[in-house]
Order: structure tokens, then C-alpha cells, then sequence
């Protein structure tokens, strides 16, 4: 069973705007959904280009609930993914809601504390920006070649890597537009409105920099953190994207969490986890569930099966 609240005794003057980038499994996206519905903070959707809409278009009868109506076809470790972003981005500012906060998040996300401790948090830290970055040339020294080589990840032709070959053996290492320092790591982040604004307009006006990121591989790993930290926003970050992720492994992509890290996900203090699978490894969601549904008690809850 899953619950949304709705009469909530808290009251926040804060507008949370969830943007989720999503591509698969409407009924996991549902669920994360319901669970981030919450007095008038909003949710964006942003879905795959390539995915069908049908089967998650009753997802927007939610309230307070938004497609991205410009859709992306993403690739993995492309600038696509970075444009699926920035379409999120623009929606949300073009949007008549007063929106305060930004929080990106993928599809396969949960939350691990309720609406109201998130807002309280956030409330506590106003103007701070939450994301990862560590810097390239000392200590995230491996994906310095993202920057100083070219990629055609972006692109779908044939040859597009004998080229891209051939142009990292004949042409010079690239430097960033600017001489700004690249910095980075997770994509996930939660940042004020003023920022989301800021990093969407340096882009738009920017057009080397676009250019240059464009031709880079997995951008979205650092380019939102390389505009913030060479501008004034710089000491408003802070080093920490509020997220259980589990990279023991050693895989290209995160740990799928299962039952047996429930403990470590009930005692952590992040506010959001990922990765998680609806259809293999729901009981683990339903653990996170039954902690929520108990520091939610004596609010009114609509059930949902």
C-alpha cells in the first residue's frame, strides 16, 4: 500500500520543484510521485524522447504534477541527457509558480525522509546549493579526459569514433572556455531557483562554452557544478548532494538497493536514495514506506494500492 498525504499540519512558505528525469517503469514513477506530492510543491517530469507517454500519462491527473512538454532523446554519457536537464530548467522558470528550491532527481530515486523534515532542512539552509563537486585536476583526476578530449558521444553517425580517434591523435588536449575550472561528480542536485536561473541563462549566452560541452562525455557529472563554482555562487555550495548512493561496486552505474540495506538506508540522515527497482526489490521500498507512514502519523492520507 502506498500513501499520499494531504491535510498536513506543517506549513511551509517554501515551493519545492521536483524535476525527475525518467524513462522507464510508470508505476515506480508513480510512486516516487505520490510520495513527493506535498502541500503546493510541484513535480516535473521530464520523459525520454524515445519512451512511449501512453502508459504514464495518468501520472498528470496528480495534483500539482507537469510533463516537460520539450522532450529529449537521451544517450547515456551524452550531452542529450544535459538538454533534457535544461529543458526541465526552462519549464519550471517559464512556469506562473513562485518556485524557490530546484531538486533534480531520476527516475529510480525514493525519498528517505518525509516532505516536511525536507522542507525544514531546506528552510534552515536558505541560498545553499547542494551537489557534489570535487576538482578534476587533483581530486577527480580520472574524468579529466571528458574535458581535455573530444567525444562525439552526442552525435549518431557512422565512423563517429574512428573519427573522434582520429581527432584526439591529431589535435591538441582542449582547454574549457574562459579558463574556468571543472569540477564535478554526481548529477543529482538541489539548488535555489536563482541558481537553476543563472546556470540555464549562462548556457543560452555562452555559446563556446555549449559548444564545448557538447563534445564532452557524460557532461551531466559536471557542468551545472563548473558554472556554479567560477561564479559567485561558489561559496554557497556545499559538498554534499544529500543522497544515499551506493558506488561499492565499482560499476558504471550505482548499486540497486535491496532488503538487505535496509538498515543502512533507515538510519541515514540523506534526504533522498538511489538507486531502486519497483519490480524486483520492492520490499525494500516498502521498508522506507512503513518508516514515512509512521512519522506522518495523525496526518489525513489518501491509500493507493
Amino acid at each position: 500500500m502506498y500513501v499520499r498525504y494531504i491535510n498536513h499540519p506543517f506549513e511551509s512558505s517554501m515551493r519545492i520543484a521536483h524535476l525527475i528525469l525518467a524513462h522507464n517503469n510508470p508505476q515506480q514513477l508513480e510512486v516516487l510521485v505520490r510520495r513527493l506530492i506535498y502541500a503546493d510543491d510541484m513535480v516535473f517530469i521530464h520523459l525520454d524522447k524515445k519512451t512511449d507517454a501512453a502508459p504514464f500519462e495518468h501520472i498528470g491527473n496528480l495534483p500539482n504534477v507537469f510533463f516537460i512538454k520539450e522532450r529529449a532523446k537521451v544517450g547515456w554519457g551524452a550531452y542529450s541527457i544535459v538538454e533534457a536537464t535544461l529543458n526541465g530548467f526552462r519549464e519550471i522558470l517559464a512556469s506562473p509558480f513562485n518556485i524557490d528550491v530546484v531538486n533534480l532527481l531520476s527516475g529510480c530515486d525514493y525519498p528517505l525522509q518525509n516532505p516536511a523534515t525536507v522542507h525544514n532542512f531546506l528552510q534552515a539552509n536558505p541560498g545553499k546549493i547542494f551537489m557534489e563537486f570535487e576538482l578534476m585536476r587533483t581530486n577527480w583526476q580520472e574524468a579529466l579526459s571528458r574535458v581535455e578530449r573530444y567525444h562525439l558521444t552526442n552525435y549518431n553517425f557512422k565512423g563517429r569514433y574512428l573519427l573522434q580517434s582520429i581527432m584526439n591523435r591529431l589535435l591538441p588536449k582542449r582547454r574549457m572556455p574562459n579558463r574556468m575550472t571543472p569540477v564535478g561528480r554526481s548529477q543529482w542536485f538541489t539548488a535555489p531557483a536563482e541558481c537553476i536561473k543563472y546556470m540555464v541563462d549562462y548556457i543560452d549566452q555562452n555559446k563556446a562554452f555549449k559548444r564545448f560541452i557538447e563534445h564532452t562525455w557524460a557532461p551531466d557529472e559536471f557542468v551545472f557544478q563548473t558554472i556554479l563554482y567560477n561564479s559567485k555562487y561558489r561559496e554557497q555550495m556545499v559538498n554534499d548532494n544529500l543522497r544515499c548512493i551506493d558506488w561499492s561496486e565499482r560499476n558504471p552505474s550505482p548499486k540497486t538497493y535491496t532488503i538487505a540495506d535496509k538498515s543502512v538506508l533507515l538510519c541515514s540522515d540523506k534526504l533522498f536514495a538511489r538507486k531502486f527497482d519497483l519490480t524486483n526489490h520492492a520490499d525494500v521500498i516498502q521498508a522506507i514506506d512503513a518508516r514515512l507512514d509512521d512519522n506522518n502519523e495523525g496526518n489525513s492520507a489518501v491509500i493507493s494500492a
